[in-house]
């Protein structure tokens, strides 16, 4: 089962389990933004393509909670410029 990770691993943004949010098959989880602008669509941990972090329904994050561990990476490109 997905974790549903609250934030983005570069810019820290929360995203809530129905937000736009883009994963990798590691479950690596960023903000559109920096998915695609900073990293082009490619994570940065394993290389893998983003897919969009699917939506869990309402009436199961009750049962199935999203995951409360925030994960920050101190990638390059996370940088300010």
């Amino acid at each position: 089962m997905l974790e549903l990770r609250p934030n983005c691993e570069c810019c820290d943004r929360d995203l809530p389990p129905a937000a736009d949010a883009l994963i990798c098959t590691f479950e690596c989880t960023f903000c559109p933004g920096c998915a695609e602008g900073r990293f082009g669509g490619v994570c940065p941990n394993c290389g893998g393509e983003f897919v969009r972090r699917p939506v869990r329904p309402a009436a199961l994050l009750e049962r199935h909670p999203p995951s409360s561990q925030r994960v920050v990476n101190a990638h390059a490109a996370c940088s300010p410029a």
